[in-house]
C-alpha cells in the first residue's frame, strides 16, 4: 500500500517517511493469528466508544456510527467475507482501518484516549476469560464421566500399584475417583486464574495512563470485569494471567496424561482389565490383529504440547523490562494452541471413557496375585498386639517360604502360619479379597462403603459448583 503523499501509509506512520520493508512487514504481522480475537476486539471497541461518548470525550453521533460500523464489520468477519489485510499488521489496525473506510472521521476518533498496548492486553484478557470458563465446563463434564464410570463399576476390583508392581486390592472406583479428585483440582485453578485474568487495563494508554477523563469503571462494567488495573506499567505488560492458564492447562493435561497411560497399560494383554470401543480404537497397517489406543497415546502425548507452552511463555517474560515489548506478539499462538489441545482432550476423554468396558474377573483375579495381602496379614497380627515390624517380618517369611514353594497365601494351613508366629489363629484363614477391601472403610479408603460416600460427596461437590 503507496501513500501518495510519499509516507508511510501506517495508522501510525505519521514519523515515517518511507514505507516498510516487505521482509519486515511479514515478520512483524500478526494478523495470520491474532485475527482470531476479532470478538473481543470489536467487543472492547464498542465499550470504549460507548464511554468516550458518555464523557463527552466524542459526540453521540460519532459512537453512533464507530458501534453500528463495528457491528457490520463483526458480521463480515462471521460471515467469512471480511478482507483481512496483512500491511494492517494486526487484528486492530485491519478493523479500524476497515472502520474509518466505512465510516469516516468518527472512525479516527475511535482511538481516542487509547493505545494498542492496553487494546491488546483487554482484548487477550477477554479471551482468556472465555477460555477459563470453557475449560471450567469441560473439566466439570469429565469429572461427572468419571464419578458415573464410578457408580457403574462400582463392584469391580483391580490391583493397586506402586512403582508399577502390584500393592494392594482397590475397587476401580476408588481409582477413577482418584482422578475425579485431581480434575477438581484443575478445576479450582482455572476458577482462580480466571479470577486474576478478570482486571481492566483498558485506559492504561501505551504505559503511563490517558490525559482525557475516561471512565474505565462503566467500561469495566459493560465487559464484566470485576476491577481496573492498578498500576498502567504492570497492565499493559502483565501476561502472568496467560502464564496461570498455560500452567493450569499443562497439570491438567499431566492429569489426562497419566489417565491415558493407565488406560494404555489396562488395555493390553499383559494387563487385560479393560477394553477401548472400536470407535476410539485404530487398526494396523500391516498385522490384522491389532487394536491400538491411538486417542489414548494422543492424550498422552499432546500434554507435551501444553507443557511445552507454558515454558515459552515464561520464557518470553523472563527477559523484558517494563513497560509493553513487541516480545508480548508471541505470547498469542502458543496461548490459542493450549486453549484449543486442552479443550479437545478433555471432550475427547469424555466421550471415550464411557464406552470402556472392564474384565471384573481378571481384574479380582489380578487383585489377590503375587501376595497382595500380604499386609492385611501383617495388620492382622498387629490388632493381636504383635510390634508391627515383627508382624512384618513374620508374613514376610511366609511369602519367601510360598515363593520358594511355588505355593499362595491360600495353600497355606494354620500350622504354617502358626510356624511363622504363634499369634496367628484360626481366623487369618477368612482373610480374603472382600475382608480385605471391607476393612478399609476409613474416609479415602477403598472399602465399598468408603468409596460409595466418597461419590456421593463428589457428585454433591459437582452440582454446587455447577449451580453457581
Amino acid at each position: 500500500m503507496t501513500n501518495p503523499d510519499g509516507g508511510s501509509s501506517k495508522l501510525w506512520g505519521g514519523r515515517f517517511s518511507g514505507e516498510t520493508n516487505e521482509i519486515v512487514e511479514r515478520f512483524n504481522a500478526s494478523i495470520d493469528f491474532d485475527r482470531r480475537l476479532y470478538h473481543e476486539d470489536i467487543a472492547g471497541s464498542i465499550a470504549h466508544a460507548h464511554m468516550l461518548a458518555a464523557q463527552g470525550i466524542i459526540s453521540a453521533e460519532d459512537s453512533n456510527a464507530i458501534v453500528a460500523g463495528l457491528e457490520a464489520i463483526r458480521a463480515e468477519i462471521e460471515a467469512g467475507t471480511f478482507a483481512f489485510r496483512l500491511d494492517r499488521e494486526d487484528i486492530h489496525l485491519n478493523i479500524e482501518a476497515a472502520l474509518i473506510e466505512r465510516v469516516g472521521d468518527a472512525g479516527r476518533r475511535l482511538h481516542t484516549g487509547r493505545s494498542r498496548n492496553d487494546q491488546v492486553a483487554t482484548d487477550t484478557r477477554l479471551f482468556t476469560r472465555a477460555a477459563c470458563d470453557e475449560a471450567i465446563a469441560a473439566l466439570r463434564d469429565l469429572r461427572g464421566v468419571l464419578i458415573e464410570l464410578a457408580e457403574r463399576e462400582a463392584a469391580t476390583v483391580i490391583p493397586g500399584y506402586t512403582h508399577l508392581q502390584r500393592a494392594q486390592p482397590i475397587l476401580l472406583a476408588h481409582h477413577l475417583l482418584a482422578y475425579e479428585a485431581m480434575l477438581t483440582r484443575d478445576s479450582q485453578r482455572f476458577v482462580q486464574a480466571r479470577a486474576r485474568v478478570n482486571v481492566l487495563p483498558l485506559g492504561s494508554g501505551a504505559l503511563a495512563g490517558v490525559t482525557y477523563p475516561i471512565d474505565r469503571a462503566a467500561v469495566a462494567r459493560e465487559l464484566g470485569f470485576d476491577a481496573i488495573s492498578e498500576n498502567s506499567l504492570d497492565a499493559v505488560s502483565d501476561r502472568d494471567f496467560v502464564v496461570d492458564f498455560h500452567s493450569a492447562a499443562a497439570l491438567a493435561m499431566v492429569h489426562l496424561s497419566r489417565l491415558a497411560e493407565e488406560i494404555i497399560l489396562w488395555c493390553t494383554a499383559e494387563f487385560g482389565f479393560a477394553r477401548l470401543d472400536d470407535a476410539f480404537s485404530t487398526g494396523s497397517s500391516i498385522m490384522p490383529q491389532k487394536k491400538n489406543p491411538d486417542v489414548a497415546e494422543l492424550l498422552r502425548g499432546k500434554s507435551a504440547r501444553a507443557i511445552g507452552n507454558l515454558v515459552q511463555a515464561l520464557t518470553l517474560l523472563k527477559g523484558q523490562p517494563l513497560a509493553y515489548n513487541k516480545d508480548n506478539q508471541e505470547d498469542k499462538e502458543s496461548l490459542f494452541d493450549s486453549v484449543d489441545t486442552l479443550l479437545v482432550s478433555l471432550r475427547v476423554a469424555a466421550a471415550m471413557l464411557p464406552t470402556m468396558t472392564f474384565d471384573g474377573p481378571r481384574g479380582a483375579e489380578a487383585a489377590v496375585a503375587n501376595f497382595a495381602l500380604a499386609t492385611d496379614i501383617a495388620d492382622y497380627l498387629a490388632k493381636k498386639g504383635v510390634p508391627f515390624r515383627d508382624a512384618h517380618e513374620a508374613v514376610g517369611a511366609l511369602v519367601a517360604r510360598c515363593e520358594r514353594e511355588g505355593r499362595t497365601f491360600a495353600d497355606l494351613t494354620l500350622d504354617e502360619y502358626r510356624a511363622a508366629h504363634p499369634a496367628f489363629d484360626a481366623d487369618v484363614l477368612q482373610i480374603d479379597l472382600a475382608a480385605s477391601l471391607a476393612a478399609r472403610d476409613v474416609p479415602g479408603g477403598t472399602a465399598p462403603n468408603a468409596v460409595a460416600r466418597a461419590r456421593d460427596a463428589a457428585r454433591t461437590r459437582l452440582a454446587a459448583e455447577r449451580a453457581l
